[in-house]
């Protein structure tokens, strides 16, 4: 381990008594918080991905306050600290709760309720805060040359940028203001359409069943230009994979009542002589209707499934050095901690007392324990529960932080450490004798509870490095995260269960949640119900899911990362190709900037016009679609939208194509819009 950089001066002295965690910074960074959670919610769910809000959040505190406000830099790091909280546990909660919903157990649904997914974020964010507090001296600060934490160094620089001057703000605020009038064109009126789409048909005797589409979002265009060209490439490779190779493959080979039975034996279809399901199934002709929707549901997401777990294990295993290193650095830094003079400690070192980390560990085994929304049918299992979740926090924060500092919070790979967790608790189960379907929401908790604890973790870690960088004080920054984790948390739930509300076209068809359906298939929170099911019971497909892993280890032996193109290959093609779209932009505005000679550093590329533009895309799409769903959560909203709808009258004057193509050219103009953006001086 390196030793503490002597050189080091933060942007605020440790001796200054500048204001930092005042009610208003605290008020602010809440309500961010709330914002940015419910938009992540949104993403994760429909598309497995997130990105992350310290930045977003920081330029706008800094614009607010300086306008308005009149915050100093330790406030609005305040902000952006309690802020980011939102966004880390809504994607821990989006990821793996939702699989409440898909286990076997008959009353594993009842658990999906509004109580328990509230008190799994609290208890999970909070766990991913508290145990970073013994981390931040080790990681934080003593490998400050080492470990670079991007997002929060960016963050610290947006922090340290804003004070000096500068009105970059603008950009984002644009960009929101693009996405959120797109979205009301698309969601609202439907003027332009939300999945355009060309599929060949089965009969075709080249290329059958095969299907090219793509859902036309802001949010989504946004997200391919962060995440790039490379990415978004490896994404929707496994996505052309899956539904022009497999899907014509299977639907020439497979037929079609084979697809039907197994579509039955997954419970996507009541019965082979009952009509309907996934591809609408046609009973008397043998036929579906959607012949690639059918194949994807029955074997694609299978294989898919292997492929992400498999993903997830090679990404962990990878980082074993990590761990190893993490775990003795650790235990070095709370020796070291012991036996320190805490009344000679600087402000800027200051942090929460390691009483209130063992404190609150115990706290919170003890809640685990006594809440009757826990699952669990004794005190017995719920301690056990408890116990596993503090000693598998312990390990994945370390690895979270340690991960985080050196590729950031979005390459994070908490799928990865949750299929690992999910794994090994059930193996625990099975080796005491709990298995069978009642054991399966017990999994899941721990494994629900460690993913909110390791993405809290990663987006606390880039906070403490922001303030590491600007000169806040530790001890108020943590207690910020912790304001953060639970006043999020409260709205996380809200929006999860608003989200997971039937429309009355879906119950017509028997459908009681939206969760796990195309509108928002929740792909991270199924595959975690698959292996707990398979796991406990001994009947999962596994020929498909070890065609999954081989694939995966197909792809590691490429030198390609096989958890980005496993996340492609198990949702619709839909889905990537417009992320795609946006990462291909990236490249193009890269390219351009190389062929000029531009020479472009990896702060100014974070706050760069173009990076600014679709972070405002991805905020301003995203919180648009939860508005629009909290509408249509309510009958009298859903009959609004369904009379301000225009999609009827435009498909009668252009025709269906027509209606497609009139939506591709909206969506091509905001991506040239996007363009000119990232290309402006």
């Amino acid at each position: 381990m390196s030793q503490p950089t002597k050189q080091f001066k933060p942007f605020v002295a440790p001796e200054s008594n500048m204001a930092e965690l005042t009610v208003k910074s605290i008020l602010v960074g809440s309500l961010f918080g709330v914002i940015f959670g419910a938009a992540t919610v949104y993403l994760a769910l429909k598309a497995g991905l997130t990105v992350s809000a310290s930045i977003p959040i920081a330029v706008i505190a800094i614009t607010l306050g300086r306008k308005f406000l009149k915050t100093t830099i330790l406030e609005n790091n305040i902000i952006q600290t309690t802020g980011s909280a939102g966004e880390s546990i809504a994607a821990g909660v989006a990821f793996t709760l939702p699989g409440f919903l898909f286990l076997s157990a008959p009353d594993s649904a009842s658990y999906f309720n509004y109580l328990t997914i509230l008190i799994l974020s609290i208890v999970g964010g909070l766990l991913g805060t508290l145990l970073m507090v013994p981390l931040r001296k080790a990681l934080i600060v003593n490998e400050h040359d080492n470990l670079p934490y991007p997002e929060g160094t960016a963050c610290g620089d947006v922090l340290k940028a804003g004070e000096k001057g500068g009105d970059f703000a603008k950009t984002a605020f644009w960009g929101l203001g693009v996405a959120f009038v797109y979205a009301l064109l698309q969601k609202v009126l439907h003027v332009i359409a939300e999945t355009p789409y060309y599929a060949t048909q089965q009969i075709n005797k080249f290329f059958p069943s095969a299907k090219v589409s793509g859902e036309i979002t802001p949010e989504y265009l946004g997200v391919g230009y962060i995440i790039g060209p490379k990415i978004g490439g490896v994404l929707v490779a496994g996505g052309v994979l899956s539904w022009l190779v497999f899907i014509p493959l299977f639907s020439t080979l497979v037929p079609p009542d084979v697809i039907a039975a197994q579509l039955v034996k997954l419970g996507y279809l009541a019965d082979v002589a009952v009509a309907g399901g996934k591809g609408g199934w046609d009973p008397v002709a043998h036929t579906f209707a959607d012949y690639s929707s059918a194949i994807y549901y029955a074997y694609i997401r299978q294989i898919g499934a292997g492929t992400v777990a498999a993903g997830g294990i090679i990404t962990l295993i990878k980082t074993i050095p990590t761990i190893v290193k993490s775990v003795k650095g650790s235990v070095a830094s709370l020796k070291a901690e012991s036996g320190g003079n805490a009344g000679s400690i600087a402000r800027t070192e200051r942090d929460l007392s390691l009483k209130v980390v063992g404190l609150g560990a115990v706290g919170l085994i003890l809640l685990i324990t006594v809440l009757p929304q826990v699952p669990g049918d004794s005190i017995l299992q719920k301690l056990l529960i408890g116990i596993l979740v503090i000693l598998f926090g312990a390990l994945f924060v370390t690895v979270s932080s340690r991960i985080v500092g050196l590729i950031g919070s979005s390459n994070n790979p908490i799928s990865g450490m949750t299929i690992a967790t999910v794994m090994g608790t059930s193996l625990i189960f099975l080796s005491v004798g709990w298995t069978g379907q009642s054991f399966e929401p017990l999994v899941l908790v721990v494994g629900g509870m460690i993913c909110i604890a390791a993405a809290n973790a990663g987006a606390t870690s880039q906070d403490l490095k922001s303030g590491y960088i600007v000169g806040a004080t530790p001890r108020n920054q943590q207690i910020a995260l912790f304001v953060g984790a639970i006043v999020s948390s409260i709205v996380i739930g809200l929006t999860v269960k608003f989200l997971d509300k039937p429309s009355t076209e879906m119950l017509s068809q028997g459908i009681n949640h939206a969760i796990g359906t195309e509108k928002y298939p929740a792909p991270q929170a199924t595959l975690m119900a698959t292996l707990i099911k398979g796991i406990l019971s001994q009947n999962l497909d596994w020929q498909y899911v070890f065609a999954g892993v081989f694939l995966a280890v197909t792809m590691e032996l490429c030198g390609i990362k096989s958890l980005s193109f496993a996340v492609g290959a198990y949702l619709p093609l839909a889905t990537t190709l417009p992320i795609f779209l946006g990462g291909a932009i990236r490249g193009i505005v890269e390219m351009k900037q190389k062929k000029e000679n531009v020479q472009v550093s990896a702060e100014e590329e974070e706050l760069g016009k173009g990076n600014l533009f679709a972070t405002g895309l991805v905020a301003g799409g995203a919180v648009a679609g939860v508005v629009i769903a909290f509408i249509a959560g309510s009958s009298g909203g859903e009959k609004f939208l369904a009379a301000v709808s225009q999609e009827h009258n435009l498909v009668q004057l252009l025709s269906e194509n027509g209606y497609f193509v009139l939506g591709t050219l909206f969506f091509t103009a905001m991506a040239g819009i996007l363009y000119k953006v990232a290309t402006k001086k």
